[in-house]
């Protein structure tokens, strides 16, 4: 076995938890260039952990493929209607099946003809591909930190098969499934976890930095405001150099305040 590690404080009690058991257990962490660099500061604090790196870097990813904005399921679709050859896949995407299932919401449609590539492809390139290529060379099976209450998906896909897939193609364990964020800050307070510096500032998930998806539904300071605060450098490369300003112009999300904008600073 092997423990997915992100530096994140959800993998860092997955990985306290596992190693009381089975102290030898490595640790896999994938190196994606977008990590906060707090983040891997903590990881290299840790003993035993290998580190992966994807073969294509994120601005070939975007380039090739798109940015991913607004959600998973949003960006796969609007994907597969500029992508497919099917016209009973796009019709599918956007007007759904007879239940009226499947479909683009409403809201998005717009972005099917946005002056920017979307889709969904990143995290497959960038996290997912690594470690199927450490589970061929190694034949470990991952221990993952998710959570059903984190997404529809991860709920669904609890609901349909617990913690444990024993029978999937790839077997995965994901023993966290059925905790809330309250547990996981009641462990690290009971067990006085070491944790990434990264959540005293105010950022509450450390995935890749430039990710966009949810960023709309965050209410008050987001994401990409606090960066700008906290991380001005890596803010700058995001909104300018990778053009995620004008993806998040277009779907309305602020990222600098007004005066700012304004004045064109």
């Amino acid at each position: 076995m092997y423990v997915a590690f992100s530096g994140g404080k959800d993998s860092t009690v997955l990985l306290d938890l596992v190693r009381r058991i089975y102290p030898d257990v490595p640790g896999v962490f994938v190196d994606t260039g977008l990590e906060y660099p707090e983040i891997r500061v903590f990881v290299k604090t840790k003993e035993n952990i290998v580190w992966l790196r994807p073969k294509m870097p994120f601005p070939e990813v975007i380039k090739k493929y798109g940015y991913p904005v607004v959600s998973k399921e949003v960006a796969q679709k609007i994907y597969e209607i500029r992508n497919t050859n099917s016209d009973k896949l796009r019709n599918k995407r956007l007007y759904g099946d007879e239940k009226g299932n499947g479909k683009i919401p409403d809201k998005w449609k717009s972005l099917i003809n946005a002056p920017f590539l979307i889709s969904n492809k990143c995290c497959n390139v960038m996290k997912k591909a690594p470690f199927k290529r450490f589970v061929k060379q190694t034949k470990r099976m991952g221990i993952i930190g998710t959570m059903a209450g984190e997404s529809r998906l991860r709920l669904q896909g609890y609901l349909q098969n617990g913690c444990n897939l024993s029978d999937a193609k790839t077997p995965l364990s994901k023993p966290l499934s059925f905790w809330s964020e309250d547990d996981i800050w009641d462990y690290i307070k009971k067990y006085n976890l070491p944790y990434s510096k990264i959540y005293d500032t105010g950022v509450k998930r450390t995935g890749c930095m430039f990710c966009m998806f949810g960023v709309h539904l965050e209410k008050g300071e987001n994401r990409f405001q606090r960066m700008k605060k906290t991380h001005p450098n890596q803010w700058n490369y995001c909104i300018n150099n990778l053009g995620c300003g004008k993806v998040l112009d277009y779907i309305g999300v602020e990222y600098d305040d007004s005066q700012q904008k304004e004045l064109g600073i």
